[in-house]
């Protein structure tokens, strides 16, 4: 467990960051909440009994005074084409690990385009998109590989009763909407694409009881950001049943609510992961309740496998690089509920 020691999230007000904050203190650890909003950070620390520190990325200084004396960083605010940057160059300055729930595509690759050889050399741990976006569908895709050392193509399915966005997700996606233009993400045969037709609209087969299930097609999430990164598989896609697609794409679909004392939305997920490799295949999924919730004991105990020295090797990796895939899994119950289905033949 946490042993007390100190731990800043950045963004701690947030809708995830909430959760993250909780997440923490149950685990031992001394969240120290940071932000630009002094107000809203201030009725956090009050509510939790903690001291907040005001920080913004625009002040090098204030991020320096915020992560002091702390044994790692989380970021939880997006934009994170905005924070990642700036928290990460902090968090390198303190010498302390950094870990992100950025979902957003273009970030990531940003993350991982300036900062994989800086962590390298000097030894620094920087894990983005540890989130249920990323984090899960990279650790599911890795525990399904097993001993496969390459793969021809790796498919990741999002069932979701429905998608209430938080304010951040939407700044989030507008942000990168911005950036792409009037394109779209795909990654085929080890190189992205840009796309400006539509995605399609498919069938997913999803295990019993929910079945074949209407999905949006290349409905690219950062998990096809980090497989790759680690994975020699040359083909990855992501998919969205049409329903959730239709919530997030509704400017008027409300944000979470509460539907217990933990505050999670009454939301459940699942997350299908497919690999092939020939005529084989090999399946694992998992399942849960609210995707903002879970990214807090998903990023909490990757925080905690770093500060124990359970890691595979330092640097900036992805979840299923870091760690020892199956056994993270397996570390998150209650939280999922997972099945890692036996190898099967498909030809």
């Amino acid at each position: 467990m946490g042993s007390g020691q100190m731990v800043t999230v950045f963004g701690a007000y947030g809708h995830t960051g909430r959760f993250v904050v909780a997440e923490l203190a149950a685990r031992g650890f001394i969240p120290v909440p940071s932000g630009r909003n002094a107000q809203a950070l201030e009725e956090l620390a009050d509510e939790h009994g903690l001291d907040a520190r005001v920080a913004s990325v625009e002040d090098p200084a204030s991020l320096d005074r915020a992560l002091a004396g702390t044994a790692a960083v989380i970021n939880c605010a997006g934009p994170f084409a905005s924070t990642a940057g700036p928290v990460i160059e902090a968090a390198l300055r303190a010498g302390i690990p950094y870990l992100d729930v950025a979902a957003e595509l273009e970030a990531n690759l940003d993350t991982f385009a300036h900062y994989s050889e800086r962590a390298r050399h000097a030894g620094a741990v920087i894990i983005p998109a540890m989130a249920f976006f990323g984090g899960l569908g990279d650790l599911l895709a890795t525990a399904a590989m097993g001993d496969w050392t390459e793969a021809d193509e790796a498919h990741i399915a999002y069932a979701l009763s429905s998608w209430h966005p938080t304010a951040g997700t939407r700044l989030s996606g507008a942000v990168s909407r911005e950036r792409r233009g009037a394109s779209r993400l795909r990654y085929r045969g080890g190189q992205w694409e840009h796309r400006t037709d539509a995605p399609p609209t498919l069938e997913w087969n999803f295990p019993d009881p929910m079945g074949p299930r209407p999905v949006i097609g290349e409905f690219t999430m950062a998990d096809v950001v980090t497989v790759p990164q680690h994975l020699s598989i040359s083909n990855v896609t992501s998919y969205m049943t049409t329903e959730a697609v239709r919530d997030i794409a509704d400017p008027h679909t409300p944000a979470p609510t509460a539907a217990d004392e933990s505050g999670r939305s009454d939301q459940t997920f699942l997350v299908d992961v497919v690999v092939r490799s020939g005529g084989s295949e090999r399946r694992a999924t998992a399942s849960g309740q609210d995707i903002y919730a879970v990214t807090a004991p998903l990023i909490t105990e990757a925080l905690e496998r770093v500060l124990t020295g359970r890691i595979k090797t330092p640097g900036l990796a992805c979840a299923g690089e870091i760690f020892d895939a199956s056994d993270f899994l397996h570390a998150l119950a209650p939280h999922i509920t997972l099945d890692l289905h036996p190898q099967k033949r498909t030809a």
